[in-house]
């Protein structure tokens, strides 16, 4: 067996947490394999919204086992109330939730070096959600890091110990030695984390797959935030393409079989970041307001704009897709015509390549309208029964990304997900 990748194609929140649930039903495994806490996957259903930070979205369904993997930073804290908020749901995660020794933790230090450091950019901000995954990730590419595996480890005390005084003094060159931490309950959340069920992550994940378990490795953030492919310096920490999905688990490369790209019928970004197509009119207000877009994890509002086909094109062909998602297109009923971006104008010429810089003015985004549907898609579930504007707009995308557009999404339910085709051998 082979393991499929799921992950966004744009700069987040693309609604990856609602498909990995919808799709969980055909696997035995949902691996998370990189971000942390800075993630938030929305799921809802039976009339209840569920926002998840560090645990896969297959947590919810029964027979199926969820593994946070090493490429995944954890604080113990955030966890810790995640599980607890899913058992007085009747969840029984403990059973069902595995986590790798090798995956790196998030100490309250690191948040206040979160914090330093963003607030020393002053005007050059890069937007961080002031969760610590930065220095986190610094601290493991640095060889400081504190891991799973240390924290459950007879000395664990003294490492951690150590960790701390290097941070006081990072932060005492930002003037910003004395800030207090809640140092008390993160080493409360250390010791419940010892009661979880803790693994080699590596070895369990291959040999799953020998056993012909079938396993779909779960991304955070989007293929536009990679540290290495997207709009450096304005990006995450971690690798978020498929590729990630090797390091991130321990799976060789010739182990990744599907690829699911999830993006939405339009773009949105949050924080700080070049954005071409973004909107600063009443359009973008009316996709702000219509498709709630505020951040899962921060609450801050999204910036929205058209749908932006060479970054998608980017994205496909870095990451491998073999299957698009099309999110949130219930979201621009109503509008008098919608706009892709086709190509980029730039001091070069014309391109459809995603460029080394997109700031202003280094590309200008060239546009081609479409006719917008009307109706409300909430209710809809054949792909028959769309709107023929929707069918148009979805069938140019596939022709222009080369790929099938396999699932149209038209609400945040589960069950408000059109399938197109079947999307396992």
């Amino acid at each position: 067996m082979k393991v499929d990748v799921l992950l966004g194609m744009q700069w987040g929140d693309e609604g990856k947490g609602k498909i990995v649930d919808v799709l969980t039903p055909e696997y035995d495994i949902i691996a998370r394999f990189q971000g942390g806490p800075n993630a938030g996957h929305t799921l809802e259903f039976e009339g209840i919204k569920h926002v998840l930070h560090t645990i896969p979205s297959g947590i919810f369904r029964d027979g199926v086992m969820n593994v946070i993997g090493n490429g995944v930073v954890i604080d113990p804290l955030v966890l810790w109330k995640e599980v607890q908020a899913l058992e007085k749901l009747g969840v029984d995660v403990k059973s069902k939730l595995l986590i790798s020794k090798k995956a790196h933790l998030i100490l309250p230090t690191h948040k206040l070096l979160d914090k330093a450091s963003e607030e020393a950019k002053g005007g050059k901000k890069i937007g961080s959600t002031l969760k610590g995954i930065g220095p986190t990730y610094m601290d493991k590419t640095g060889r400081n890091g504190f891991r799973v595996g240390d924290a459950i480890a007879s000395d664990a005390l003294t490492r951690y110990r150590a960790l701390v005084e290097k941070h006081k003094h990072l932060l005492s060159l930002y003037g910003k030695e004395d800030e207090s931490f809640p140092e008390e309950d993160w080493l409360e959340a250390i010791e419940w984390l010892g009661t979880m069920q803790i693994i080699d992550s590596e070895h369990y994940l291959n040999k799953a797959m020998a056993a012909g378990k079938k396993i779909l490795a779960e991304g955070a953030q989007g293929a536009l935030l990679d540290i290495d492919f997207g709009t450096y310096p304005y990006v995450t920490s971690s690798n978020t393409v498929s590729a990630g999905a090797c390091t991130g688990l321990g799976v060789a490369p010739n182990r990744i079989g599907d690829v699911h790209g999830i993006f939405k019928a339009y773009c949105t970004r949050v924080g700080s970041g070049p954005f071409p197509t973004e909107l600063k009119d009443e359009i973008g207000e009316f996709i702000q307001t219509t498709g709630h877009e505020f951040g899962a994890t921060t609450g801050r509002p999204r910036r929205c704009g058209w749908l932006d086909l060479p970054a998608l094109k980017y994205s496909a062909m870095i990451n491998g897709v073999t299957h698009l998602h099309m999110m949130k297109a219930d979201v621009l009923s109503g509008l008098d015509e919608i706009k892709v971006c086709t190509h980029y104008q730039t001091a070069n010429g014309k391109t459809e390549d995603f460029p080394f810089n997109i700031e202003e003015p280094n590309v200008e985004p060239v546009y081609r309208s479409f006719a917008c549907w009307q109706e409300d898609l909430t209710g809809i579930t054949e792909y028959a029964e769309l709107p023929k504007a929707l069918q148009s707009y979805v069938e140019y995308i596939e022709n222009a990304t080369g790929l099938p557009v396999s699932i149209v999404s038209v609400g945040p339910d589960r069950q408000q997900t059109i399938a197109r085709q079947a999307l396992m051998a």
